[in-house]
């Protein structure tokens, strides 16, 4: 499946039956013709999952991602929390398609992502909106979990989140876990009068180089909440060199736990509290949410958002196998095309530049010698990418 993902030519199953009557991609993969699987083989494989095997491709991500960390070293492991839909409109009937708040039929995973790579996921039908049942609050325990027993008891976590995930249950749990937050708030009538009543000169500008905010603090607090949080307020001052009216400002509320008196603060080094109680930290993190999504089209890029089954089990083991797959595909990347391609390259950019180049294979002296052009094997840096490939580091195995 990694290779049929890798590949990319079709999303059908049936391109099974292509691929097994090829002896180039045989000779590719290294198997015989009697052990490559045919459409009817992979629809058997698919059909043998159950919907609670979900639990052992998820324990796979969270294997993958403590492999990554481990390798990394992060000071501060910074998580995204979203959903993803996956349009499946034109499907006549598959089980669990419902649909979703973009209007079209489809399923809706709740996904976790670290540096652009989905680290745990839960696969949900498509009416399951963002902040459903207990999902979010199993998630992050679990991961949470997983983070200080097996990478760093004392590693610093954050989540963000958009405005889906605004639920003073999801910030108290965070609270709880000792981890910090960065969240969209809802621009309330009550927030818009507090916001209103704030003096001109306690306004202040940020700059990302493209664009200049106003912004403000105060503290934010629902009739019902326990407490209040830290907050900003931020509005645009211009677009494309030109000034935007009050009514057509895309205002911003910036939530957070990330104050003076919070233990998820207190908890984290001199220097990365002086750096969480910069305004334009959490800010610039905040605008990092846009950049979030883009694992979501790079996932679809590289597999297929449309799913073959119509039996939801089926579907899942489909998804999180496409999951797998694309972890390791991006792992792949940051550990050998360094220097080569850019890193956040799509799966098509990678195949048509790294997969899809003219070459002759040739055998002589009991050797195969795969022959290109010096052209290519300069732009690439083919030797350099086969040491790479030589001493990529390896998934350990639990024990």
């Amino acid at each position: 499946m990694l290779y049929f993902f890798l590949d990319g030519t079709s999303r059908h199953v049936s391109y099974f039956d292509e691929l097994q009557k090829e002896e180039g991609y045989r000779a590719v993969v290294e198997m015989p013709e009697t052990q490559m699987s045919s459409s009817h083989t992979i629809k058997r494989f698919f059909r043998a999952f159950h919907i609670f095997h979900a639990a052992a491709f998820r324990w796979v991500l969270r294997e993958l991602l403590v492999w990554r960390l481990q390798l990394a070293q992060p000071r501060v492991v910074v998580l995204t929390l979203d959903t993803m839909v996956m349009d499946n409109d034109e499907a006549v009937k598959r089980e669990g398609c419902d649909p979703t708040y973009k209007k079209v039929k489809g399923f809706q995973p709740l996904q976790l992502i670290w540096e652009g790579k989905i680290v745990d996921a839960i696969f949900r039908r498509g009416k399951r909106h963002s902040n459903y049942g207990n999902d979010v609050a199993k998630m992050l325990r679990s991961i949470v979990r997983l983070i200080r027993s097996r990478y760093d008891a004392s590693a610093v976590i954050m989540v963000r989140c958009d405005g889906g995930f605004f639920d003073e249950k999801n910030f108290a749990l965070c609270d709880e876990l000792g981890i910090g937050f960065i969240a969209s708030g809802k621009m309330l009538e009550a927030i818009k009068e507090q916001v209103a009543g704030i003096p001109e000169k306690d306004w202040e500008e940020y700059d990302n180089g493209r664009q200049v905010w106003n912004y403000a603090r105060f503290f934010y607090q629902c009739a019902k909440w326990d407490k209040a949080y830290r907050a900003l307020y931020t509005r645009p001052q211009y677009e494309d060199q030109q000034q935007v009216l009050d009514f057509a400002r895309p205002d911003n509320i910036i939530l957070t736990n990330l104050a003076a008196h919070e233990p998820a603060l207190k908890a984290m080094p001199r220097d990365l509290q002086e750096y969480w109680l910069d305004d334009t930290s959490l800010i610039f993190h905040h605008h990092q949410r846009g950049a979030d999504e883009l694992p979501h089209r790079g996932l679809k890029e590289f597999g297929s958002e449309q799913l073959p089954f119509k039996r939801f089990a089926a579907n899942q083991a489909y998804y999180y196998l496409m999951l797998v797959s694309f972890f390791v595909f991006e792992s792949f990347k940051e550990d050998t095309l360094n220097d080569i391609l850019p890193i956040p390259s799509y799966a098509t950019t990678v195949r048509r530049k790294l997969i899809d180049i003219a070459a002759k294979v040739v055998r002589t002296g009991r050797e195969v010698i795969l022959k290109i052009t010096q052209a290519v094997m300069k732009r690439l840096h083919l030797q350099t990418l086969w040491v790479r490939c030589q001493k990529v580091s390896p998934i350990p195995i639990p024990t």
